[in-house]
């Protein structure tokens, strides 16, 4: 078996959300799905697409440890994130042409279920407290077991293409208000996740935590700017509740010295970004022997849903799955198959490969610009800020 053609789709749902898409076919017949994870850099990811097909086009799609290496150091110059996002979705679709090639789940190929379903927390933002209050309780009678939202904005419409203001003292004031009747309206058995988004510095993050202290969050994420791992230290030091991070980082190495240091608890890995599947294993097993749950950052489609899924299946050491919406409730005409889910879990059909399905002539009809524009976030002086 020989892969013969590498092919990204651009598209948008029924409700405006974007993906991206990579399709690896083979001459055996079987194909593979892949998601990108930074979306807005389609355009440049693209490009890295097209250079890398020169290593994998020909190949045989179940070398997946040579074909990373080769895409990864083939130019001399280790990979960025723009390569490792196309590596992702190269890789990711791999593993599915290898699980569709012997008629088995991708996660059986992993090892095995060491779960049968995978815990998942939704996205409960909202615009105000009491919408965020509503929204979270309509998750609990849904069936979650979770809710997240993030640090709040302090005016203006936070959307794609738009500049709206987080001033940090008066966001940490909000936060804290919100994680308060959040924790009030839910109960006490309910799990809170809380997504600082890089949004705020070391001496903000440290004062705001100790206020939320007292409603016992199961973590903050991303309490500080991803460029700087060893900043964790000083964080580390000062804090008193679960830390997550990891979502920006690419590639193992970032990761190693939070792991070998125990600075974190929880380690984000983007499967989309990361370096995909052979990679985020490597991750994983690295985070066990320090005891660290993995909950990979999923805010994107059913493929990656289904690749984090798979991950934390055939994983022991695993928090929560990030989940933003129902599965099999958003998207279904581009993706008619996609994960299970009930109450609050997540779990891999038993289908060869990742068990989804990809409509291309749906595709067709949807397909967007692969580029896009971020929101923006400033201060209240214009400066501007982490979104």
């Amino acid at each position: 078996m020989k892969i013969t053609q590498i092919r990204s789709f651009s598209v948008q749902d029924e409700d405006g959300r974007g993906y991206m898409i990579v399709r690896v076919d083979t001459d055996a017949g079987h194909h593979g799905l892949g998601e990108v994870g930074i979306r807005n850099w389609g355009r440049a990811i693209n490009e890295a697409i097209e250079h890398l097909s020169e290593f994998v086009i020909g190949a045989d799609p179940w070398s997946t440890e040579k074909l990373w290496q080769e895409m990864f150091r083939s130019g001399f110059f280790p990979a960025d994130k723009v390569y490792t996002c196309a590596i992702s979705a190269i890789d990711i679709a791999l593993w599915d042409i290898k699980g569709k090639s012997v008629d088995m789940p991708v996660y059986k190929l992993l090892g095995g279920p060491v779960r049968d379903k995978v815990v998942c927390y939704p996205h409960t933002q909202g615009r105000t407290i009491d919408e965020l209050v509503a929204n979270s309780v309509a998750a609990v009678e849904a069936g979650w077991k979770f809710v997240r939202w993030g640090q709040p904005e302090t005016g203006g419409q936070f959307e794609a293409g738009g500049i709206s203001t987080l001033e940090p003292v008066e966001s940490m004031r909000i936060a804290v208000e919100q994680m308060g009747r959040v924790r009030e309206a839910v109960g006490p058995e309910i799990q809170m996740t809380f997504d600082v988004h890089t949004r705020l510095d070391t001496a903000h993050v440290v004062q705001m935590c100790k206020e939320l202290e007292q409603f016992k969050p199961f973590f903050i994420e991303d309490p500080i700017r991803s460029e700087n791992q060893g900043s964790y230290r000083n964080l580390r030091r000062q804090i008193n509740l679960p830390i997550a991070a990891g979502e920006q980082w690419a590639t193992k190495w970032p990761f190693r010295e939070v792991i070998e240091e125990d600075l974190i608890d929880y380690a984000r890995i983007d499967l989309c970004i990361v370096g995909g599947i052979t990679e985020a294993l490597k991750i994983t097993h690295w985070a066990e022997t320090h005891y660290i749950d993995i909950v990979p950052h999923n805010p994107l489609g059913p493929v990656s849903a289904a690749a984090c899924v798979a991950l934390c299946m055939a994983s022991t050491n695993v928090g929560v799955q990030e989940m933003p919406r129902r599965p099999g409730s958003y998207a279904t005409e581009l993706f008619p198959q996609q994960l299970e889910w009930a109450n609050g879990y997540s779990w891999c059909p038993d289908a060869p490969g990742l068990g989804v399905e990809f409509d291309i002539e749906a595709a067709e009809h949807a397909a967007i610009d692969p580029g896009g524009s971020m929101p923006r976030l400033r201060r209240n002086d214009g400066a501007l800020t982490n979104w």
